[in-house]
């Protein structure tokens, strides 16, 4: 049975990343856990996938989900030696949710999660300032129609209420004095025409990919009254003030913690139902100031935390659809290079209940056990279990032969089963779930020879992936 250190490390990669081979452990256990941490933290010389690669199998980038965008996140969630900037990307991508749907243009949301790779771990002041700049954001969130005299609050609004502060910090006055700041504030490349202008359109010249523009002579230049301070306030000044706020620290530490650490209600509970954890909320908000607004260094104290460490909050959250398969397919080994099949798996995520770059609402997905019903749970428990009931996949060939090499001298069933649940990531299963996979165990022809412990091992990671534990993180 693998040590408390081990199995913390799976843990770490759980959160940190979408988990990790029995190899990626060994290595990272190692380093020690403080140095791992700083080792995730630090994007420097990420590798993953070639992207001109992946065009050749997937050259539409405008797409929505067959061969654009989400095939290429996926590849890099799978591949990247830099797990945790995929993980960020996706944390913000639920958080700051744009999708595909109005937008009709995939290229538009890939780059906004390029923006996500690049600032996730950095000040929250530079990311806000850059979605606002975003051109999936603008139109999304209607900024395009925010005009000197003629405010559109869209945008302003989920500023505060949905991207920094939460609901019950501000004012409607805040609001519009919000919007009044980011006028003038639009995307170029999308008026070629009379008619195209009125109609807002993208088109007739084919999808053309959007840019940032700024247009001073639509800025409402004139005194604001924005959170208790006054000027002729500009969008990055309101974007500097929101991050000064307790409330925006509070708002996006529990965001952190709910995504990193265990489950917590959805957000519009917030304003009624205490956090979990309100000390570990405590810590997030002193690491949030201490640091500069940096959110690194909110998850370097995060990781480093007692309370992350705990293993009352290992198994504590609802593994998404992405982190789930991202998870399995690191384990099988199956997409080391560019394969057309990925397009299946991506289906496969969307039938559980998340399409990357196509979130539901401005809300984003209902995490945590919003993930699970009836339907979105039989989804799940297939996918984990054909995947990695198919024995020719590599990384379940390997794990196979390394479960049953050392289960040829007669190791106990019991034995085989933690060996099995180690070279899965150290996952973590309830006693009376141990002791169903043992009794299995038991009854297949453990110690039968060579080929009985192999078939044994086999359909032992299958039964894994089946496991309740196994859908958690």
């Amino acid at each position: 049975m693998a040590s408390r250190e081990f199995k913390l490390m799976a843990h770490l990669m759980r959160r940190a990343g979408f988990g990790a081979t029995r190899q990626e452990l060994d290595r990272r256990v190692a380093m020690g856990y403080e140095a791992a941490v700083d080792d995730l933290l630090d994007f420097g010389g990420a590798r993953a996938l070639d992207e001109d690669l992946v065009r050749r199998y997937h050259p539409e980038m405008s797409a929505q989900l067959a061969g654009g965008p989400p095939p290429y996140w996926l590849y890099r969630m799978v591949s990247s030696t830099a797990p945790l900037q995929e993980k960020i990307a996706l944390f913000w991508h639920g958080i700051f949710a744009t999708a595909y749907y109005k937008l009709t243009m995939g290229r538009v949301v890939h780059n906004q999660v390029e923006t996500f790779r690049r600032h996730g771990t950095g000040r929250l002041d530079a990311l806000l300032v850059e979605l606002s700049k975003d051109p999936a954001m603008i139109i999304w969130l209607d900024n395009q129609d925010n005009r000197r005299g003629a405010i559109n609050e869209n945008y302003g609004r989920e500023l505060l209420e949905l991207f920094s502060m939460g609901v019950g910090s501000y004012t409607e006055r805040d609001v519009k004095e919000c919007a009044r700041a980011f006028t003038g504030w639009t995307v170029g490349n999308t008026e070629y025409s009379e008619v195209c202008a009125r109609r807002n359109s993208i088109w007739p010249y084919g999808r053309l990919s959007w840019f940032f523009e700024y247009r001073p002579e639509d800025h409402d230049d004139g005194e604001k009254s924005f959170l208790g301070h006054s000027g002729r306030f500009t969008g990055e000044d309101v974007v500097a003030i929101i991050c000064e706020q307790p409330a925006t620290a509070r708002f996006i530490a529990r965001h952190v913690y709910a995504f990193f650490v265990a489950d917590e209600p959805p957000v519009p509970q917030w304003p009624y139902v205490p956090p979990r954890d309100p000390r570990a909320i405590d810590t997030l908000v002193e690491a949030y100031f201490g640091s500069g607004h940096d959110v690194g260094e909110m998850l370097r104290a995060l990781f480093n935390a007692d309370f992350f460490k705990s293993e009352e909050v290992w198994n504590a959250r609802v593994k998404g659809p992405a982190e789930l398969v991202a998870g399995v397919l690191k384990l099988t080994g199956e997409f080391a290079e560019p394969r057309y099949e990925i397009v299946s798996r991506i289906g496969q995520m969307g039938f559980m209940g998340q399409q990357l770059i196509n979130p539901p609402t401005v809300e984003g997905w209902t995490q945590g056990r919003g993930w699970i019903d009836t339907g979105n749970m039989v989804e799940r428990v297939n996918f984990a279990s054909e995947r990695l009931g198919d024995a020719s996949q590599p990384g379940v060939e390997a794990m196979v032969d390394r479960i049953a090499s050392r289960g040829e001298d007669g190791a106990p069933p019991e034995a085989l089963v933690d060996d099995c649940l180690d070279e899965m990531g150290a996952v973590v299963v309830a006693p009376e779930t141990r002791s169903a996979l043992v009794e299995l165990a038991s009854g297949n022809g453990n110690g039968a020879g060579p080929n009985g412990v192999r078939e044994t091992a086999s359909e032992m990671v299958r039964l894994v992936a089946s496991t309740t534990e196994f859908q958690r993180a």
